[in-house]
């Protein structure tokens, strides 16, 4: 898998589904074959980052 934020390839898996770019530090999550990415704030909340990135870009094969 390749971040689509940085393309970097320093990905871990967190949880289910979860993963978290090691490179950017963004967290991906995979829902219905699409990456969902979101940033950890400083209080540990996740903002969305979907809206800047198209669904071709966010598409994963599985």
């Amino acid at each position: 898998m390749k971040c689509p934020n940085c393309s970097g390839r320093d990905i871990g898996k967190i949880g289910t589904n979860q993963y978290y770019c090691w490179s950017c530090y963004i967290e991906l999550s995979i829902s219905n074959g699409q990456l969902h990415l979101h940033q950890v704030e400083s209080d540990g909340s996740l903002s969305s980052l979907d809206d800047l990135f198209t669904e071709d870009e966010r598409q994963i094969d599985l």
